[in-house]
């Protein structure tokens, strides 16, 4: 069903595309004359408004009771669409780690994976606290390597423990949910 959260959640599908091809294409600013940091900001202005799409299509959905089984599954994959065009993209210009990024992917692979097994067992794994603070740091880290600002590598790191952390809680509440279901 198509609705205002779900149509949100395309957004930041469309936009993550035009992200990575600025990231990868900052000749687009400088041959037209302005500073390269034109490049870095206009990246980070779609990451941005990409980003507060994923809060306020969830905080729609919740409160106007327009959760659908589409954006169960539409939502955390946009939410990757995003963040691994945006990691993918800086790695490539060589703002970022290429075992940070590939550990972040594998990771963010692996577990929407189980999420969409989950989903389809009628299981109900939710997001943990530690994923969504490790989405907020992925974002952050994100945001200083496309700004070029100073921790931006720190951040990344920060980044990969809590994404592995964060990984592996959400394995235990998958092995929960299926040790609950079949001694139901």
């Amino acid at each position: 069903m198509l609705n205002l959260p779900n149509l949100l959640a395309f957004l930041r599908i469309l936009l993550a595309p035009i992200m990575f091809w600025i990231i990868l294409n900052p000749s687009l600013f400088t041959d037209a004359g302005y500073h390269i940091s034109w490049s870095y900001f206009t990246a980070s202005l779609i990451f941005v408004l990409a980003s507060v799409t994923d809060f306020f299509d969830g905080y729609i959905a919740r409160e106007w009771n327009q959760m659908t089984m589409l954006g169960a599954i539409i939502d955390p994959l946009a939410d990757k669409m995003l963040t691994i065009a945006a990691f993918l993209g800086l790695m490539m210009v060589g703002s970022a780690s290429a075992w940070a990024i590939y550990i972040i992917i594998i990771r963010e692979l692996f577990i929407t994976g189980i999420r969409t097994v989950a989903l389809s067992e009628g299981l109900d794994i939710k997001a943990s606290w530690s994923g969504k603070v490790k989405t907020v740091l992925q974002m952050i880290a994100i945001g200083f390597l496309l700004m070029h600002w100073s921790f931006g590598t720190e951040l990344l790191w920060l980044a990969v423990a809590l994404t592995l952390y964060s990984g592996f809680e959400y394995l235990w509440g998958f092995k929960k949910a299926i040790l609950t279901r079949s001694n139901k």
